[in-house]
């Protein structure tokens, strides 16, 4: 895995990848900075007690959990994001790496959405599940690599593979390789807790998962 995500890294070159690279951080801090200022703006406005001082620790307290929480859910809303506009990343890719390949099939807009709020809808409800795994050492680790390694090696795959497989296809590739999809999962998820790096993470998740989506196809079963 790591030679593929090195190959990836030198496709981001490509004018669509850093064009795309450029809007998927605009959008990912904009929304985070929503999340955050509308969720702390929600709890300001509501006392909780009677007393001024409880009042104003409690605003603190929650304040931390949100700025947390946002952290955590962060992954989901900025892959779910990135559904919308990540095919032509992966078109680019494969027209300078597998042009033999020929020209992909299209999702359709309808598609890219449906598939965008599921993975969103299930990377944010899994993870707000497992938010009391988070607070404890080493842990909050294994929990958070574990449970999105497995849904963004799934997804991504789906992303890319999808283009070119029959539904039925895409499900025995994913189970034939789980292993290796799970180990690409998990790199996605170390690159979405690096700060600034995260913000480029779906871009960067759909070159490398374009390189392992190849890669498994030519292994064959």
């Amino acid at each position: 895995m790591p030679l593929v995500l090195l190959r990836s890294l030198r496709d981001l070159d490509l004018p669509v990848v850093r064009r795309t690279m450029l809007l998927a951080a605009l959008i990912a801090l904009v929304v985070l900075a929503a999340l955050v200022a509308g969720t702390w703006a929600a709890m300001t406005q509501i006392a909780l007690v009677a007393t001024g001082w409880l009042d104003t620790t409690l605003d603190v307290l929650g304040g931390v959990g949100i700025l947390v929480a946002a952290w955590f859910l962060f992954p989901a809303a900025l892959t779910g994001i990135a559904g919308f506009f990540l095919e032509d990343v992966a078109d680019a890719v494969e027209a300078r790496h597998w042009p033999e390949a020929g020209a992909p099939g299209r999702t359709g807009l309808a598609a890219a959405l449906a598939g965008a709020l599921r993975l969103f809808g299930l990377m944010a409800l899994l993870n707000l599940i497992a938010l009391p795994l988070y607070v404890v050492p080493v842990m909050n680790l294994v929990a958070f690599y574990a449970l999105n390694g497995y849904l963004l090696g799934r997804e991504y795959v789906e992303l890319v593979a999808s283009r070119r497989l029959a539904p039925g296809a895409v499900r025995a590739l994913r189970r034939r390789h789980r292993l290796k999809l799970f180990g690409a999962g998990v790199t996605i998820a170390f690159l979405l807790t690096v700060p600034v790096v995260n913000l480029l993470t779906p871009v960067i998740a759909t070159v490398f998962m374009v390189h392992v989506f190849h890669g498994l196809r030519r292994t064959g079963p």
